[in-house]
């Protein structure tokens, strides 16, 4: 089984709380995105990754000295976001951090996936980018199918918490012989299921954190009830299951809108 989540834009360096495992599975890619985004001039990083002035040029920084196997920090640690704040990972077991290290993969646009402890480098480049290098349309075109054989177990398990960007990249690629399972996190909101961003990160990062101390044992494709049942068993942050709404293959959570409550 595996457990796919979205990165997060914003990254940090942390040498400190443990160290890096492994090197990413795609990093002759990563370099040469790496090398692609050297060779832009500054107006074209800033129309590239969609952001200001100020954020180009930390990034075009960033770039001048990227260095993808020294100096290295944990995924996920690295990504300074929402739902990583609420998985809080610099919390974890060992046992829940060995258990996240199996099962959790993390999808990028620059690195395409991730386990836990593959050491990374801050970079800023989104799946939704577009990528024009060595004739690939994008960056889905890019990646292709690599992404979804490499998070594929013989199993064939994958529940899915990214967001649409980066589900994107996987669900293509499937087979009726993958069985893929995703989690919805919403509010019903005049007989509509709405997914507001900020609190389906919260979410999402709450699943991950709930699986990880939970850690079902998932091997063979006869122990999926096991699995569903963990997974419908979440109830954080006021979201509970939601089986009237649910199908075999997308799982509703629900928690009642509040009245005039911000996100």
């Amino acid at each position: 089984m595996k457990i796919l989540i979205s990165p997060a834009k914003k990254m940090r360096i942390d040498t400190d709380d443990f160290a890096p495992k492994d090197l990413p599975v795609f990093l002759d890619r990563a370099e040469k995105l790496r090398s692609y985004l050297q060779g832009l001039s500054f107006e074209e990083l800033r129309r590239l990754l969609a952001c200001n002035e100020k954020i180009a040029g930390e990034n075009s920084l960033r770039l001048q000295d990227m260095d993808l196997r020294a100096n290295l920090t944990p995924a996920i640690l690295s990504y300074d976001g929402i739902q990583y704040t609420y998985m809080a990972p610099r919390v974890f077991t060992d046992e829940a951090l060995a258990y996240t290290q199996e099962h959790l993969r993390i999808l990028s646009g620059f690195y395409g996936v991730l386990r836990p402890l593959d050491g990374v480098a801050p970079y800023r480049l989104e799946m939704q980018a577009k990528v024009k290098i060595e004739g690939y349309r994008d960056l889905y075109d890019f990646w292709g199918d690599a992404i979804c054989r490499e998070v594929r177990d013989p199993d064939r398990i994958i529940v899915n918490l990214a967001s649409r960007e980066y589900a994107s990249v996987i669900e293509p690629y499937l087979t009726p012989q993958d069985i893929y399972i995703t989690c919805i996190f919403g509010e019903l909101v005049n007989g509509h299921i709405v997914q507001k961003g900020v609190r389906a990160k919260m979410a999402r990062g709450d699943m991950v954190s709930f699986l990880a101390k939970k850690r079902p044992e998932v091997r063979r494709p006869e122990d999926l009830s096991d699995l569903m049942d963990s997974l419908r068993a979440f109830e954080v942050g006021g979201y509970r299951y939601r089986e009237e709404y649910s199908t075999d293959r997308a799982l509703v959570f629900l928690k009642e809108a509040q009245e005039g409550a911000g996100v």
